[in-house]
């Protein structure tokens, strides 16, 4: 089975042809989201446009620390949602700090984390999420998945093949101890570059679940300074070329994730791509907008 584009490396705006079993998994999908949050300001009026008892992937902040996320999970739990605290690997101090992480998240009974190396410079006491995860797994953490980042679309200091030698040791180091793992890509337009990406991955012994990163109906000004910021150079140099994709974003308001989710529909049902992480820069309401039109139209 292959992507249901009509031709490889055309336009997104090609018609589709998808299987029923394909667009119930797409509908599945957009049922069942983790919305990420962002440590900021607008975070306040967004927090009454999250759905009761939604799956949060609350991120870490460079300017407000580790502290900051945990403070956003403890009162997020508290109101009944799920919350999964990103842990960066370059702000933790050493490894008692890690320590200190580990007994937290075993008091507040929290089932997952996520995982990023982080931007912190210079590092704290460790220099990659690869160190830390080891480390971490010696914890008394009580937790039962951990989820790590994935970059089909590059990334901006790191070569492709460390990136790849990265995800690999963290999917042996969670088997060794026996914790669940999930990989979750960053924010990526281009269908074929996510697709060739996974096939590669999974061709070379990737088995974990895949969460597709995706972008929230976000405001298109935004997500463009956004995207320049978390480095998407590529993915927004293929939205330039692209004729279809750059038209349709212009023209509109806003970008739509189904602009990627369908082009991927058969591709994610065949690669094991078991969840979406929605970027949605705390623009919640627009995207909880979209995803109720979405279902209701399917």
């Amino acid at each position: 089975m292959v992507l249901f584009r009509k031709n490889k490396g055309g336009d997104q705006g090609d018609e589709f042809a998808e299987s029923p079993e394909a667009k119930a998994h797409r509908i599945g999908l957009t049922e069942n989201f983790t919305i990420e949050l962002v440590p900021m300001k607008s975070l306040e009026g967004a927090r009454a446009h999250l759905p009761a008892g939604a799956t949060l992937s609350v991120t870490c902040s460079p300017a407000k620390g580790i502290e900051e996320t945990q403070r956003l999970t403890e009162e997020f739990l508290a109101e009944g949602f799920d919350p999964i605290p990103h842990f960066s690997a370059r702000m933790v101090r050493d490894y008692d700090h890690a320590v200190e992480l580990a007994a937290w998240c075993k008091r507040l009974g929290l089932a997952r984390i996520f995982l990023v190396g982080g931007d912190a410079d210079p590092p704290g006491g460790y220099f990659d999420a690869v160190k830390f995860l080891g480390d971490f797994l010696t914890t008394d953490h009580g937790l039962t998945a951990i989820g790590v980042t994935a970059y089909p679309d590059h990334h901006a200091f790191i070569s492709d093949e460390k990136l790849h030698e990265a995800l690999h040791a963290k999917q042996a180091l969670l088997a060794e101890a026996g914790v669940d793992g999930w990989c979750s890509t960053q924010m990526c337009f281009d269908a074929e570059v996510i697709e060739d990406w996974i096939r590669a991955e999974r061709a070379a012994g990737l088995t974990m679940p895949i969460h597709l990163g995706v972008s929230g109906v976000v405001d298109k000004t935004k997500l463009m300074t956004m995207g320049v910021r978390i480095g998407l150079g590529q993915s927004l140099g293929y939205l330039k070329k692209n004729r279809a994709a750059i038209t349709k974003m212009m023209t509109s308001s806003s970008y739509d994730p189904n602009d990627l989710l369908m082009p991927l529909s058969e591709a994610n049902l065949e690669l094991g791509v078991e969840g979406v992480h929605m970027y949605t820069f705390n623009q919640i309401e627009a995207t909880e907008a979209w995803r109720a039109e979405t279902l209701s139209s399917n």
